[in-house]
């Protein structure tokens, strides 16, 4: 038997939807486990003083706000397209054209941040520069392991995007807690921490994906791709920002204090996104090739039914236990003030999870004029919730209130798109 030809022909799975649990479960446990052991950092915060551990959310904020998301799904997107149609040369050259420039952005990014430094670390209430030259590498790397994750889930390697997570939380759990308990750097620490792993876990997607970006690469239609792209970018861009974008803003308008329970909230909350979200990590690059391919696919119904039933369970569960969660990762003091916004966070996680897998199937059958709707939305909230806070000083809940109006609203949209939109047509099913 030819081993080498084996392995690279497409699986020819003969019962769709056991494979389909068969890996949303698979990625769901790597998301679990991994977000265990990344959530494992957090009580370093036990032993540095609130202001490095607000400044650690602060910073870990920051990263989270590059487009990750919509760089791995565009990759995702173009990786399930080249191996359905069979342009894996065209494949290799834009992975390789996006490395390089994503470099060139960081270095310019790195440039600015080096002018201001001082007014970033004032603005921020950083304790000192060092935590910021930290979230720079962390940024190029974070840059890189998306893209090259996206390769994997496109060709729906999703065994090794597994390990990726879990040995990734591995390290930057490790890496973390020897650097705050051994050299007390505290939320530089716990930044070196998280670069550590994300390394770790880019490493891993780049070197399963390397017989792809290896190729000799051919050109490729620019103005197709950026077409089916640039929607991505921007639809997912909405979506990232609603998730991770709240910290920045909190941040500015309230001390160390008040902030490590919103951190240690929006940590335990953002985690009901992250259960979820595999099912449609999953779904997506099989839509992909199944339109790619005119096949059919009924896998958009199991992911809704399962995303409302895990999201609405998770967020009752973490109301219900969330106590003694708080008190086992925080201090006794923490609980009062962390399980007061736990219901606004958690809530307002819930329609943004449902919104995430419609995001995820509008994108994937390419219906795009959803997108300009998504960066209204995206643009409204980063406009309303200063406006909120201004109006209401000193009231850190309306930060989440304002979140969960507007992500609501996402859903709502999107729900529209899916179902009611004019010409959405009868969805394809699995025969």
């Amino acid at each position: 038997m030819n081993t080498d030809k084996t392995e690279t022909l497409p699986t020819i799975d003969h019962k769709p939807h056991a494979a389909f649990f068969r890996q949303s479960g698979w990625l769901m446990i790597a998301a679990i486990a991994g977000g265990a052991l990344t959530w494992g950092v957090h009580f370093l915060n036990k032993v540095i003083n609130p202001a490095e551990y607000s400044a650690f959310g602060v910073l870990l904020m920051v990263v989270a706000c590059l487009p990750a998301m919509p760089l791995q799904m565009v990759f995702a997107q173009q990786s399930a397209l080249a191996l359905a149609t069979g342009r894996e040369r065209q494949l290799a050259g834009m992975i390789r054209l996006a490395w390089l420039w994503t470099f060139i952005a960081w270095g310019l990014g790195a440039a600015v941040v080096f002018v201001f430094r001082k007014q970033i670390v004032a603005g921020w209430h950083l304790p000192n520069e060092l935590g910021l030259w930290v979230t720079l590498a962390l940024l190029l790397v974070s840059l890189w392991a998306p893209m090259f994750g996206g390769v994997l889930q496109g060709r729906q390697d999703f065994f090794w995007m597994g390990w990726s997570t879990i040995i990734g939380g591995g390290a930057r759990l490790l890496g973390a807690v020897l650097l705050v308990m051994a050299l007390s750097l505290g939320a530089a620490g716990m930044m070196a921490g998280a670069l550590i792993g994300i390394t770790l876990a880019a490493f891993i997607a780049i070197w399963r994906t390397r017989d792809l970006w290896c190729l000799r690469a051919e050109p490729f239609d620019g103005k197709l791709v950026l077409r089916q792209v640039l929607p991505l970018m921007f639809g997912f861009g909405a979506c990232q920002f609603m998730f991770t974008s709240d910290t920045m803003f909190a941040t500015s308008y309230f001390d160390g204090e008040q902030m490590k329970p919103y951190v240690v909230a929006g940590t335990l909350s953002r985690a009901l996104l992250w259960l979820v979200m595999p099912m449609a990590s999953v779904m997506f690059p099989k839509l992909i090739q199944s339109r790619a391919k005119s096949e059919k696919n009924n896998l958009f119904n199991l992911v809704v039914l399962g995303t409302a039933v895990l999201s609405v369970c998770g967020a009752l569960g973490l109301w219900m236990v969330g106590p003694l969660v708080v008190r086992f990762v925080a201090h006794a003091g923490d609980v009062a003030g962390t399980m007061a916004l736990i219901p606004w966070y958690a809530g307002a996680m819930v329609p943004l999870a449902m919104a995430n897998v419609l995001v995820n199937d509008l994108l994937a059958r390419s219906r795009f004029g959803v997108v300009p709707f998504m960066v209204v939305l995206a643009v409204g909230y980063g406009l309303t919730l200063p406006w909120m806070l201004n109006h209401y000083p000193g009231r850190i809940e309306v930060v989440l209130q304002t979140l969960g109006v507007f992500n609501l609203l996402l859903f709502g949209v999107c729900a529209w798109f899916t179902w009611s939109a004019p010409g959405n047509g009868k969805r394809e099913t699995q025969k």
